[in-house]
């Protein structure tokens, strides 16, 4: 038995998994598995049982903020209650979201409950799934960071746009609809189970501040403190933003192009399968060639110039649907350019890596109606094209931002000694 666990940790450690939080990354694919199943169809479903498209925005626009505000307070709480009991708290109020929201809201259509309820449930995913993350930047060696959070991309997107989407087109033909939203309380209780009750390891903060409320007020002082953070952030911002951005209008765009609803949708799946692989391999490359390196070429650079390739595809290549699909993949690859950001951001400090962290999840967070945003703000003035040219242009001004966040001594990554940063952090 002993020889089969070592093994397993072995294994895990080959491929850049901290042995002591592998179970967790496995809750995180379930919970995300849950949190995600409603994502491609809810918005249709309510439209369709008489909600108006204001009421359904708005529904969406409450849910994106509580994202960004427990995006934003993830990190400060691990700093100060510690991964699981942030996590829990995450559990809790996506369940009780869940509940009011399904079973009051929803069935009779009102909108004040569903409202709220929404809301509420928009809590849960970023305490608990970014909490982990956190989790993982500090228990994991500084060399093998990056590979590290890559895996968590990878089950975090993996569960949430390609597990969850797959298991409701079977759960809505063979559940219907408000079962299958019930049973996200399934999933997400299962993927709790192997997150709180499976991961055994301890975690200590490195924080020096006794004091709680002062601990959540590093979430703002810590880009006075090390304004590169502050940069982080906004890069981060950039890194989703188009993808929030794109299924407002690109769907309208690849219709007047010839392709049909359910051609758009399985283009968009498939970008999400190529997003998660490469979440992996660009965690290994960013330990390599250097975080920096990488999500300045990769995905500024990168992102920049397939968001034009992919938008242009129809243009290029006629009614190609492969074509089209594969420019689309390739923008979903270099979407994965960014992963070595949530190495690269907490390394820049060195304490209160928790604070750091949640500047990053605040960026996520902002990106989920930014994106949005962008084209309700622009569209009617420069259409789709000019639309496109802004993100491609975000993508552009994110690799030129991350030319200035360096590291102690201008490190590829962080593999700087103890000594060396003290010196550093003395001086």
């Amino acid at each position: 038995m002993s020889v089969q666990i070592d093994s397993q940790n072995s294994l895990l450690n080959r491929v850049g998994i901290p042995k002591n939080l592998g179970w967790g990354y496995l809750g995180i694919l379930i919970f995300m598995m849950g949190d995600g199943l409603e994502g491609s169809w809810l918005s249709p479903y309510l439209i369709g049982r008489g909600m108006s498209i204001q009421q359904s925005a708005s529904l969406f626009t409450a849910y994106g903020v509580t994202i960004a505000i427990s995006s934003w307070f993830s990190g400060v709480l691990v700093e100060s209650y510690g991964p699981k009991k942030t996590m829990l708290m995450g559990l809790i109020l996506y369940i009780l979201g869940t509940a009011g929201f399904v079973g009051y809201g929803v069935p009779k259509l009102d909108y004040v409950i569903m409202l709220l309820t929404y809301a509420i449930r928009g809590f849960g995913y970023p305490f608990f799934a970014y909490s982990f993350l956190v989790w993982i930047t500090y228990r994991s060696p500084q060399k093998k960071l990056g590979t590290a959070v890559g895996w968590f991309w990878f089950v975090f997107t993996g569960g949430l746009n390609v597990f969850g989407a797959y298991y409701s087109s079977w759960a809505i033909q063979n559940l219907g609809y408000l079962n299958t939203l019930w049973s996200s309380i399934f999933w997400v209780l299962i993927g709790a189970f192997f997150a709180l009750v499976l991961v055994k390891d301890k975690f200590k903060s490195d924080s020096t501040t006794v004091n709680k409320s002062e601990e959540l007020m590093k979430g703002l002082t810590v880009v006075v403190e090390q304004p590169k953070v502050l940069i982080g952030g906004i890069v981060r911002i950039i890194n989703t933003t188009a993808q929030f951005a794109f299924p407002v209008f690109l769907p309208t765009y690849m219709a007047t192009q010839g392709f049909s609803t359910t051609e758009w949708v399985q283009i968009w799946g498939t970008i999400f399968i190529a997003n998660i692989a490469f979440n992996l391999i660009f965690g290994f490359v960013g330990d390599k060639l250097g975080w920096r390196n990488t999500i300045m070429w990769f995905g500024g650079f990168g992102c920049g110039i397939t968001t034009l390739l992919f938008f242009y595809s129809p243009v290029l290549f006629g009614s190609s649907f492969w074509m089209i699909m594969f420019c689309g993949v390739l923008w979903g690859a270099m979407l994965a350019g960014y992963v070595p950001l949530s190495a690269l951001v907490p390394s820049l400090v060195k304490k209160d890596k928790g604070a750091a962290m949640s500047i990053l999840n605040l960026g996520a967070g902002l990106a989920v109606f930014v994106g949005p945003l962008i084209v309700w703000m622009f569209i009617g003035y420069i259409g789709n094209e000019g639309v496109v040219w802004i993100l491609a242009g975000l993508y552009f001004l994110s690799a030129i931002l991350t030319r200035f966040i360096t590291l102690p001594l201008n490190a590829k990554t962080a593999q700087v000694s103890e000594p060396e940063l003290q010196a550093i952090a003395t001086n």
